[in-house]
């Protein structure tokens, strides 16, 4: 790197600082954690999707496709329950949690279960959601390290600190806007990779002659992934994906936030939607970019001598330091840089919201002033958290994007399950949900640990089914009152039939992109 790359990062980092400055005017905190409510549902959309496009995404999802061993693009497979579960966040989760007007999407379960479940099931997600976090800020700041030939430590800290003070100032406003503009640069770095790849093999010719043809296959209905250790199969995807993105956008604050943060119900089904549909294609971009340069590495000893055996996930920006103009490396810096900012200011915001909300504002008696000032405390300690936890982790899983939704694969099962007791099943109670809900957790860190054949996307359904059984179960032992659900399946019903093109929509979405994954192999 040289003048004209650092001058190109140091534009950007002071374009967010004054991101922050032009949104620090939050007057209380609706303004601060929901931006007021107003906003439509493009920003909210290309905001989610920035969140899901983050720098792991832009680096680690290719060298998964690329290079990583028993890689490929399988990784296509990660998309298959998302238009199912955008049906059921559309239908069943999110109409009531937003109609009861929280900040804080474990608030609603209070209403339910009471103040232990909503403080245990808020704690697990501020700690899950911070420790992931911390992996993601490590990841990109390896990258980031491996081109500026800066220190790791620098690294971590002018990242995070730049998130953390416009984060810390704007609030959700600067978070959703930043976003979008994150977006934007992300999907110019990935079209410029590719292209930068593809003339470098010498074109698409070259590229179909020499890609592996193992990396092509998409979709495996044989493998089950619970005796072999072999996951990527059409079930397990499938199946533990639907749970986990039911879980991610329906009950995970960081996601669920950005739907609170619409104007009305309209809005929130119309972003649903959106990311239904605009997903799949995004994955596959990125994907087809790790195809192109993880053949070009292949074909190429001194290229792929250059990236650690152990270290798959340095071959895109090794990629971007050697092949590159300046300039350009200082744009595709500039691109992990806003994938990795996306993803820490969604979760500084999301993690203060779930701080203040349920732990010390659960009873509404705090003042604008008081509430304001625990916000920006919250957001401050949450912010140093994830900083701090990045210098300790690492080495989870082969490639970091795999650790990250490891980690959230443990907690997703069991949430949802517990929202889907506090609204479908009156019998559940208090005490049988707790029990439920970690015993959930248990066994999905027993299997982690001790387990290790059982492909981790299963721990998405096992989790949700232990919780729910034992839920069930315990409730019955444990006697108390049962409260009514908040909604009733009749109503449950009445919003498919309301939303029926929406619906239908994401149902032929997703045979779509099962068809063009199994035929996938046979179009390059």
């Amino acid at each position: 790197m040289n003048y004209l790359d650092y001058l190109v990062i140091a534009s950007y980092t002071i374009g967010f600082l004054f991101l922050g400055k032009l949104f620090n005017k939050n007057k209380s905190g609706n303004d601060y954690f929901l931006g007021g409510k107003s906003f439509t549902w493009f920003p909210l959309t290309l905001s989610t999707v920035a969140t899901q496009l983050s720098a792991i995404s832009f680096i680690s999802a290719p060298a998964f496709v690329g290079i990583s061993n028993g890689g490929g693009m399988k990784w296509l497979t990660y998309e298959f329950g998302v238009p199912i579960a955008m049906i059921v966040l559309m239908v069943v989760l999110i109409p009531p949690m937003y109609k009861a007007g929280v900040v804080s999407v474990y608030g609603f379960l209070e209403k339910r279960f009471g103040a232990s479940t909503r403080v245990l099931l808020s704690i697990v997600f501020q700690f899950s959601r911070a420790f992931a976090t911390s992996v993601m800020i490590y990841t990109a700041a390896l990258i980031l390290t491996s081109v500026m030939t800066l220190p790791l430590w620098s690294t971590i800290v002018i990242m995070g600190v730049v998130t953390l003070i416009y984060s810390y100032q704007g609030g959700m406003k600067a978070v959703v806007y930043g976003d979008m503009i994150q977006m934007i640069i992300l999907m110019i770095g990935i079209g410029i990779c590719l292209f930068a790849g593809l003339n470098q093999i010498g074109g698409w010719e070259e590229f179909s002659a020499n890609v592996d043809p193992a990396r092509l296959e998409v979709v495996d209905f044989g493998s089950l992934g619970l005796t072999d250790g072999e996951g990527f199969g059409f079930w397990p995807m499938l199946v533990g994906g639907m749970f986990l993105y039911i879980s991610y956008y329906g009950t995970d604050q960081s996601q669920v936030q950005r739907l609170f943060s619409a104007k009305d119900l309209a809005t929130v089904n119309k972003t649903i939607l959106a990311n239904g549909l605009i997903r799949f294609p995004i994955t596959l971009s990125y994907c087809i970019m790790g195809l192109v340069i993880g053949t070009l590495a292949i074909s190429n000893p001194e290229f792929m001598s250059k990236i650690p055996s152990e270290k798959p996930d340095l071959m895109v920006p090794i990629f971007i330091r050697d092949y590159l103009p300046h300039g350009v490396i200082g744009i595709l810096m500039v691109t992990i840089l806003a994938g990795a900012m996306s993803s820490l200011s969604s979760t500084i915001n999301s993690l203060s919201a779930a701080s203040v909300e349920d732990l010390f504002n659960r009873n509404k008696d705090l003042d604008t002033k008081t509430y304001m000032k625990y916000s920006k405390i919250a957001a401050l300690f949450w912010g140093l958290f994830c900083l701090i936890f990045a210098f300790f982790v690492g080495g989870i899983a082969p490639t970091v994007i795999e650790a990250i939704n490891k980690i959230g694969s443990v907690f997703y099962g069991p949430i949802m399950a517990t929202f889907i007791s506090a609204l479908l099943l009156r019998k559940v109670n208090t005490k049988g949900i707790n029990i439920g809900l970690i015993t959930g957790v248990s066994v999905n860190i027993y299997l982690w640990l001790f387990v290790p054949n059982v492909f981790w996307f299963w721990w998405n359904a096992i989790g949700a089914a232990v919780t729910l059984t034992i839920g069930l179960l315990a409730s019955n032992l444990f006697k108390g009152n049962y409260t009514s659900s908040q909604s009733d399946i009749g109503l449950e019903l009445n919003t498919i039939l309301k939303e029926k093109t929406k619906v239908g929509l994401l149902l032929i979405f997703f045979l779509v992109i099962l068809w063009f994954s199994i035929t996938f192999q046979h179009m390059i």
